[in-house]
């Protein structure tokens, strides 16, 4: 009586749990997500940040020429004060427009800074006539984010370098396009040109190429540096399953992720100096990163200044190169390539590929079963390109996962009948050894060894489920490709939860329910095939286990009720697979499916006994 006891506390405490959860934890990172995109949609970025005119490191008389450590105002760090909107702060200065094939935005010619990039063919719902989706904002804006490129000057040898408040000139004319690279020039009047020339691709990746030639009669060392700036710390998603903040790859320190958080309590985060790399920030479907010439030697960080004097908090990823003597007379330049874009699969493993960028791929959080579920995406997306519908795919991948594991299932189910015609002997051995434990489980050993059952065979189907229903997970919830992508009727994006909600009888009362009741049509559809699935089998002889399996598919349906409207089909759908296979077993094994004696028990009719 006492374990029973146990059992209904620990089914009690396992409700209140999931209901905790669901009300304190998925329901308000929901409506922050939902709120955060609202005001997006509403105001498309406001307040400020006027650039600070950058100060050259201080010289100091004959010291020893060293690596300069970029300052704020070289960084791009800017106040508060200006409430301008992101149309006001773009207004500012003169600009050239970029314009390719996936994206739109502009360079400020104040600083040289890309600070203006959006997506084309991303918008904030699914409505197409909604805005662009943001990645880079002006100084000056609400959540102003920018890359800065340019030089630091010799310690020993000091030269007027361009900043942030540095009036650039564009050699020609015209928007930055594919086939049309921008040259951009600035003369500091010491004798020393710097020319930047910025080009872009089909996608998302820039390049940028500073020349400085030297024709003044006094050498001097520059020290090429690429920053990314980010003003306020961002909303993110909080899931553990992915990663949102700054990462970067460096050389034997390999793959390094830090939380915004994280960033801010350390402040300054130093990797070893590689050839090589890249660094950035990444948002859930969005990133952006330095990437240095993989032959130059580089200098990584990861900064963070908390929030002060009425600032936001900043976060800085940076690479600092080696110096670049420029002597009398002579000729310098540095390449950086910058990535600002969606994180598209094919695209990015495209760049991994083609420029040699190590671990590029690891710009989408493919988790800890890597080797699974990216597999598994590539598979899901070929049969997208097949059937032209991702959620098909998933259906058809579900379909030759089945076939995949059909022979352990097979023996699997082949057991658990076994087990359900041997049902009237082991409830004979059980009441007759009842008071002796231990031998009734050495008669029950002997049972199952004669009839070559294994007990725990029931439990493989699940385990073998569990490594592929987290991989699917993490495609749909990661993957770009999966947002906003359609399956049939009311499910209109995958990679969200099902719309509809019992309680509003599926939109018919014009109500909007607590997320813990937005159990919609999909989810129910679930627990229905759960429900089925665990009454073809007999009810356990314990009482207290029979109610654990009762409420277990109300308990699923709860859980899943908010995760990706897609994991959901998957589930149904795998549900429907099989009881198709374990009917089918039990069948050719001669055992009685006892689906409508389990469900009439259910209302107070005496199922019949297995056998």
């Amino acid at each position: 009586m006492i374990g029973n006891k146990n059992y209904i506390v620990a089914i009690a405490l396992s409700i209140l749990v999931l209901l905790g959860w669901q009300y304190f934890v998925a329901g308000p990172r929901m409506e922050a997500e939902r709120q955060r995109r609202a005001a997006e949609v509403a105001q498309q970025v406001t307040p400020p940040a006027a650039g600070v005119p950058a100060a050259a490191p201080a010289a100091s008389a004959g010291a020893v020429p060293a690596a300069p450590t970029p300052n704020a105002g070289a960084l791009g760090n800017g106040v508060i004060g200006s409430g301008l909107t992101r149309d006001q702060a773009l207004a500012q200065h003169p600009r050239v427009k970029i314009s390719t094939p996936t994206l739109d935005g502009s360079i400020d010619l104040v600083g040289a800074r890309l600070d203006d990039v959006s997506f084309r063919k991303y918008r904030e719902t699914i409505d197409p006539k909604s805005p662009e989706i943001v990645l880079l904002a002006p100084a000056g804006a609400e959540n102003a984010y920018f890359a800065d490129f340019g030089f630091l000057a010799d310690a020993g040898a000091p030269v007027k370098v361009p900043g942030p408040d540095t009036r650039w000139t564009q050699k020609g004319d015209g928007a930055l396009t594919p086939t049309h690279p921008v040259v951009l020039e600035w003369d500091n009047g010491e004798g020393v040109v710097f020319e930047r020339t910025v080009a872009v691709d089909d996608h998302y990746m820039f390049t940028v190429t500073d020349k400085v030639k030297n024709v003044s009669a006094k050498a001097t060392t520059l020290y090429p540096y690429s920053a990314l700036s980010r003003f306020g710390t961002p909303t993110t998603s909080g899931y553990y399953i992915l990663h949102e903040g700054a990462i970067g790859v460096f050389g034997d320190d390999g793959l390094q992720e830090v939380k915004y958080k994280d960033l801010k309590d350390k402040q300054k985060i130093e990797p070893s100096k590689v050839a090589g790399g890249w660094i950035g920030f990444v948002d859930k479907y969005w990133a952006a990163a330095l990437i240095p010439d993989k032959t130059v030697s580089v200098q990584p960080r990861f900064a963070a200044s908390p929030a002060a004097a009425g600032q936001p908090d900043v976060y800085r990823t940076f690479m600092l190169a080696d110096g670049l003597p420029l002597a009398a007379g002579a000729e310098v330049s540095s390449e950086t390539r910058f990535f600002a874009g969606a994180k598209e699969v094919g695209v990015v493993d495209g760049y991994a590929k083609a420029l040699d960028i190590a671990r590029f791929d690891r710009l989408i959080d493919w988790g800890w079963f890597y080797f699974l579920t990216k597999p598994l995406f590539l598979l899901i997306s070929w049969l997208n390109h097949l059937v032209g519908n991702f959620g098909i795919a998933i259906l058809i991948v579900t379909v030759l996962l089945k076939g995949l594991f059909y022979p352990l299932a097979n023996k699997s189910y082949d057991s658990m009948s076994k087990m359900k015609k041997v049902q009237p002997e082991m409830k004979e051995i059980q009441e007759r050894y009842k008071d002796d434990r231990a031998v009734q489980q050495q008669h029950l050993m002997d049972l199952y060894r004669r009839e070559k059952i294994n007990p725990l065979a029931g439990c493989l189907p699940i385990l073998l489920q569990i490594p592929v229903f987290f991989s699917l997970y993490k495609v749909i919830f990661v993957t770009i490709e999966m947002r906003q992508a359609p399956f049939y009727g009311w499910i209109h994006d995958l990679s969200a939860p099902d719309p509809t909600s019992l309680f509003t009888l599926f939109g018919l009362i014009p109500w909007e329910p607590p997320h813990l009741l937005m159990l919609g049509i999909w989810p129910l559809i679930m627990g229905v095939t759960m429900f089925v699935q665990m009454k073809l089998n007999p009810p356990p002889p314990d009482p207290t286990q029979k109610m654990m399996f009762d409420w277990m598919p109300v308990l699923f349906t709860f859980m899943l009720a908010n995760m990706p409207a897609g994991l959901v089909i998957y589930w149904t759908w795998n549900n429907l697979l099989s009881i198709a296979q374990q009917s089918h077993i039990m069948h050719r094994n001669g055992v009685k499916i006892e689906l409508w004696d389990n469900i009439k028990g259910m209302f107070g009719g005496k199922p019949k006994a297995a056998g």
